[in-house]
């Protein structure tokens, strides 16, 4: 399984969201760029970027912080945030980062996310935002009335190859992730699932490692301590 540490952006500042609320942000540090050193030297190869902003109003503000956390991890990089046209995709594949993830988009749009599809493939995959069971959007403001698991069907018969899935209940509350979620994706669908929210532990790290996940996302885990990263990925990459 792959770890992805995670650096959510905020007009510059690696911040975390607790349960995705904006007036709940805590800030962990001025240089973005630096956490991305940090993620490498502990032996990750994957970063999870997100531009809170972006989730918002579908712009690209932490653009060059993002290509500054690439080029100082030399990580596998992957963005989500506000990624609701061509234009943005190719804008940040072109500028080397490795994958790119369409959120409300790819439930808002669905003529963009087959033009994606068509012109990167691999390189885009979709987030599922869940809260109660359905797709949340909008940087989770708004519930898009859509069955999650009805939604990652659509996703996998159009040939999306891979799902970053978050159950919004769990994120950054370090109470556990939804275990039961990740299991049953894994048995339903023939996708590269990575879970998200709420992996809390080593504990969390080793169960979803058995589930044969392809990826985790570690948050405000790494922030706080609660997980020592080199110790993570090891166990991850083991599995």
């Amino acid at each position: 399984m792959k770890l992805f540490p995670a650096i959510d952006l905020y007009e510059g500042k690696a911040v975390r969201l607790y349960k995705g609320r904006y007036d709940e942000m805590t800030v962990y540090s001025e240089d973005p760029g630096s956490i991305g050193e940090d993620f490498a030297a502990c032996g990750a190869s994957h970063i999870h970027i997100v531009d809170l902003e972006g989730a918002k109003e579908g712009t690209t503000p932490n653009f060059d912080t993002v290509l500054d956390i690439k080029a100082r991890s030399g990580a596998f990089c992957e963005i989500g945030g506000g990624i609701r046209s061509m234009d943005v995709v190719r804008k940040y594949i072109e500028a080397g980062i490795d994958r790119v993830i369409l959120g409300t988009a790819a439930v808002t749009d669905r003529a963009f996310l087959n033009e994606a599809l068509d012109a990167f493939g691999e390189k885009i995959a979709v987030g599922v935002d869940i809260r109660d069971g359905c797709v949340s959007i909008k940087g989770w403001t708004q519930d898009s009335g859509l069955d999650a698991l009805d939604f990652c069907q659509d996703m996998q018969d159009l040939g999306v190859k891979t799902l970053i899935v978050t159950d919004i209940s769990k994120d950054g509350a370090m109470k556990g992730t939804n275990r039961l979620l990740y299991k049953e994706l894994t048995s339903r669908f023939d996708l590269q699932i990575t879970a998200s929210g709420g992996v809390s532990s080593m504990e969390d790290v080793l169960a979803l490692a058995e589930m044969d996940l392809y990826g985790a996302i570690i948050g405000k885990a790494y922030y706080i301590g609660a997980i020592d990263l080199r110790e993570a990925v090891a166990a991850a990459e083991e599995k």
